[in-house]
Formats: structure tokens, C-alpha cells, sequence
């Protein structure tokens, strides 16, 4: 569109006063690799869940993690974790790993109760919430689960790597990445982690054992505008078929970062709309997160794309802005939260059917960001076992 390559204008204004990050248009044109066409799935049916499944979710809004049971649509309660949960990481022993403001929680997801608080060593100023927040965001673990990789955002200047020795439950080392980092990322052999920087058009590459970096300025319209840009970063999936970086910009272009050598590499997508976060299949299947339009005479509404690896597209339209998603352990249910960073947000997440793209909202949590799907054996009860929930939350207008 020629609104992506068009100089900061009114149009800009008007992008400023809804984006995430108040983000306008800037500069920039790179090659643009074609992909098949669109398709848009509408949503007549209620979908299937992945039966048995529990999730966790971050509730930004409140100091919480939620525990839902999303095929009986039940809130089974929720655990203090501190200061406006971010990004959420569980390991294998079914300890799950939460940035807030205030420190890196460690939860109990079987007894459902937090083990500890570990406070950053990097000064980020008084805890407090909203979009701005300092602290934790993007969180991942190492592939064995002795390392957790949080993002800390230093509001007004550059972030941190916090890498935590989840044995000892303390940080061990501190590694200078771009600015709000809203993603941490993992390698498969875990010897490289990927720190996206949102306002600092980047992804740092850093080596965990000698924790060299690497800065990869990922920018496929350009990084005029700065901090005010629209078209920054958000979040990054690491394709299992070779490792590389994807990373979605306005429904538009799909950045393809090779880690080792740098080299960015652009594709067409078709959704046309503000993207946020992603996961991807172990068959490279990706899904983005549409948040909606950033300019709403011209973009479309909310929506998540499902891409193949092959560059086709479905892209399903969601009602109301979201923030993240996570895919079922079989591949069939994704779960896309409706927090939001900004406002618009609701308090509930949608449940897609990702074969026939049949969409259902579920009221839970507090502004709900981060989303994991915690392993079987160590998921709380079932809703025939489970205590009553504790004043479910209800549905968001």
C-alpha cells in the first residue's frame, strides 16, 4: 500500500492515537516476495477444543495468572504473581516462569501457588503498570530448563537480558539488548537466544555462554519515525524446519531472519492488518496475531493468519483486538488472548478451530497477554475435581 512507503502525515496522527506504540509510517522498500492469495474463513460452527487441555494466562491487568479449562469454557482460579504479569514460560516439571514488574515468579502449576519471587538486578525505576511499564516482558527457557531469558524493559532507555538460574532462582547474568524487548526467543539446541527489540527495530542475538551479542536490524519499511513508528517489531517465532526468525509486519510483509548471518529476507502476507504476536507449528505452519487496523479507512479489523510453509494463507477474522497465541499440543485448537497492550482490550481469549477456522470467546482473567498450554501430567484438576472458581470473570462488552 502506498500508505507503508508515504511520509509521516495527518495519517500518522490518526496512527498515533491507536497504535501500540503509536506507531506511523515510515520509509522503505524492500523486495517483496509474492505468496498465495488470500482466503478468509468465517466462523459458523462452534469449534472444537483440544479436550483435557488447561491453560495460563498473564493477567496484565491485575498481579494474577489465570488457570482455565477452555473446552469447558471454566475458570479453575488464580495464583498472585506479581505486578502486571507479561510473558509466561513453562518447563517440562510443569513450573511455570512469569515476567512482572516486579520479578521473574515461579509457580507451582499442580499445586497452583507460587514458589518464589527473583528480583531483577537492573534498576527499572518504581513498579508500576500499563503498556510502559518497566520489568519483565518477553520470556523462554532453555531447552533443558535450567535457564529462563527475560526481556526487561528500562523505561526511557535500552533493555536487559536477565538470564536466571531456575535451580537457584537468581540471576546469573545481565546481557544489553534493544529497547522494550516484548519477546524473548530460543534456538532449538539452545545455543543462541533472540531478544526482539520493539523500539529499536531489532532482534539481538546473544550466546548464552559467553553472552556475546549481535544486534540484526530487522525494518521492512524503513525506521523513520522512531519511537513514534508504527512499523516496529513485536514478536518473533523461530521456524523448526531451519531456525529461521519470523517476524509479521501490518498483515503486509513477513520478515525472514536468517540468525547466523543476518540477512533479512521479505515476503508478502495478506491480512492488512497491525500484527502482535505469533507461534509457530512443528510442520513451520505460522499464526499471527491481527490486532486491527492502523488505519481504519484503509486496513482490516482483527484477525489471525494461519500461513503454511509453503506461503499460503487463511486469515480468520477474530472480534476485537488480541495479543498472543499458543496452539494446542495436537495442533488443532489455537488460543489467542484478548489483552491487548493498549486499550480495546477485553478479558477473555477466543478459541479457534484451525481446520475449519469456527472462532469461540471465553471470559477469563484480567487483560489476559501471555498464554501457555501446560502439560498434561502436571495441569490442575479437572472441573470434576477442581475446587469452585473463585468468581469467574465475566464477559467483556
Amino acid at each position: 500500500m502506498s500508505r507503508r512507503t508515504a511520509a509521516a502525515g495527518p495519517l500518522a496522527a490518526l496512527a498515533a492515537a491507536v497504535a501500540l506504540t503509536a506507531c506511523t509510517a515510515g520509509p522503505g522498500n524492500p523486495s517483496v516476495t509474492p505468496s498465495a492469495p488470500q482466503t478468509s474463513a468465517s466462523a459458523p460452527a462452534p469449534p472444537a477444543t483440544t479436550p483435557g487441555e488447561t491453560l495460563l494466562l498473564t493477567d496484565f491487568g491485575a498481579d494474577t495468572v489465570t488457570f482455565l479449562d477452555p473446552a469447558h469454557r471454566r475458570t479453575l482460579g488464580s495464583v498472585k504473581v506479581g505486578t502486571a504479569p507479561y510473558g509466561v514460560a513453562v518447563d517440562a516439571r510443569g513450573t511455570a516462569w512469569v515476567a512482572t514488574a516486579e520479578g521473574v515468579a515461579a509457580v507451582d502449576t499442580a499445586a497452583r501457588r507460587r514458589t518464589a519471587l527473583i528480583p531483577y538486578t537492573t534498576d527499572t525505576g518504581p513498579v508500576t503498570t500499563g503498556e510502559y511499564r518497566g520489568g519483565g516482558m518477553g520470556i523462554a527457557l532453555s531447552p533443558d530448563g535450567t535457564r529462563a531469558y527475560v526481556g526487561v524493559n528500562v523505561p526511557g532507555g535500552d533493555g536487559v537480558l536477565e538470564i536466571v538460574d531456575t535451580r537457584n532462582a537468581e540471576v546469573v547474568a545481565t546481557v544489553p539488548v534493544g529497547r522494550r524487548p516484548f519477546d524473548v526467543d530460543v534456538s532449538r539446541d539452545g545455543r543462541q537466544v533472540y531478544v526482539t527489540g520493539h523500539d529499536s527495530f531489532d532482534v539481538t542475538v546473544v550466546d548464552p555462554r559467553t553472552l556475546a551479542a549481535r544486534r540484526i536490524e530487522v525494518a521492512p519499511y524503513g525506521t523513520e519515525g522512531g519511537l513514534g513508528s508504527w512499523l516496529k517489531p513485536h514478536y518473533t517465532a523461530v521456524r523448526p524446519t531451519d531456525g529461521a526468525l519470523l517476524l509479521p509486519f501490518e498483515g503486509e510483509r513477513l520478515a525472514v531472519v536468517d540468525p547466523t548471518t543476518g540477512h533479512v529476507r521479505i515476503e508478502r502476507m495478506t491480512a492488512d492488518t497491525h500484527q502482535h504476536g505469533v507461534t509457530v507449528a512443528a510442520d513451520g505452519t505460522l499464526y499471527a496475531v491481527g490486532t486491527g487496523p492502523a488505519d481504519p479507512a484503509r486496513d482490516e479489523g482483527p484477525s489471525l493468519t494461519v500461513r503454511t510453509p509453503a506461503g499460503t494463507e487463511r486469515v480468520i477474522p477474530l472480534d476485537g483486538p488480541h495479543e498472543s497465541a499458543a496452539l494446542s499440543a495436537d495442533g488443532r485448537t489455537a488460543y489467542v488472548s484478548g489483552g491487548f497492550t493498549r486499550d480495546g482490550y477485553w478479558n477473555g481469549l477466543s478459541v479457534v478451530d484451525t481446520r475449519t477456522g469456527a472462532v469461540t470467546r471465553v471470559p477469563a482473567g484480567r487483560r489476559p497477554l501471555g498464554i501457555a498450554v501446560l502439560p498434561a501430567a502436571t495441569a490442575p484438576p479437572s472441573p470434576a475435581t477442581a475446587p469452585p472458581s473463585p468468581g469467574a470473570p465475566r464477559p467483556s462488552r
